[in-house]
């Protein structure tokens, strides 16, 4: 059950391709009892989850980092969820950051990778995370099924769209995590009157689950546009570009 990837066009492509070549399975561990995605992103106000980043196709080398200590951090400055990046080769990231992160810190863990294999979404579970991410570019029509898959398997799903034709696919399949991006995967490029735009058409929609905005976001003021609308925001490059992870997340979440 793997998409067709030829389809997926500019960077998203290449990154993918070269993930699905990389897959392969092997026995796993068993799966440690994990906390709540989506409650910790329903709680009240808008939810920060703080990512783990050290490197981007956008940005380059942004921040050699321990995860755990970047954890901890993010958990002491008030973020409510974390999400750890753990494709290797362009966001410098791995299964073992993850393992170490859901040994360091309480908060649910949000598998940040391009999930192109249903075996992706078993070592998510078994490295302790509480949620995926599911690209409706990446996955296409095969979307709904990689949802239910990781219901199965006990896991949220975080399910990314960047343009209309995407987000009618993760409305249809079903989503109960919906994210919208800013940034166009293929071209790399940033709006941020993207999130709002597809966030109140989702609504308009009848969507009634949680809401959350993606990339770009660095300072207060600009998530103001996100209030009453967003539950959650997912921040990586910009916090991890601060000395101070700990007060930098207190001054968005504070």
């Amino acid at each position: 059950m793997r998409p067709d990837l030829s389809r997926v066009p500019g960077v998203l492509g290449e990154i993918v391709r070269r993930r699905v070549q990389e897959v392969v399975p092997y026995p796993l561990p068993a799966p440690p009892a994990v906390p709540s995605f989506r409650e910790a992103l329903l709680l009240p106000g808008l939810s920060l989850i703080a990512e783990v980043k050290k490197q981007s196709p956008s940005e380059g080398a942004i921040r050699q980092v321990d995860p755990v200590e970047a954890a901890r951090a993010y958990a002491r400055g008030g973020a409510r969820a974390i999400s750890v990046l753990t494709e290797p080769h362009h966001f410098g990231g791995s299964l073992l950051d993850l393992e170490r992160v859901r040994q360091g810190v309480a908060l649910p863990l949000l598998r940040k990778d391009f999930v192109v294999d249903p075996f992706m979404l078993e070592e998510a579970r078994a490295f302790g995370a509480s949620a995926v991410l599911l690209i409706v570019a990446v996955l296409g029509e095969l979307t709904g099924a990689y949802l239910e898959r990781a219901r199965a398997l006990g896991l949220d799903a975080l399910v990314e769209v960047h343009a209309e034709r995407e987000l009618e696919v993760a409305l249809e399949a079903g989503a109960e995590i919906l994210g919208i991006n800013n940034r166009d995967l293929a071209t790399l490029r940033l709006d941020l009157a993207t999130a709002p735009r597809l966030g109140r058409l989702a609504r308009e929609r009848g969507f009634a689950g949680v809401l959350v905005a993606e990339s770009g976001y660095g300072r207060r003021e600009e998530l103001r546009a996100l209030e009453g609308l967003f539950d959650a925001v997912l921040i990586g490059t910009n916090l991890m570009r601060k000395p101070d992870l700990e007060g930098a997340v207190r001054e968005l979440v504070g």
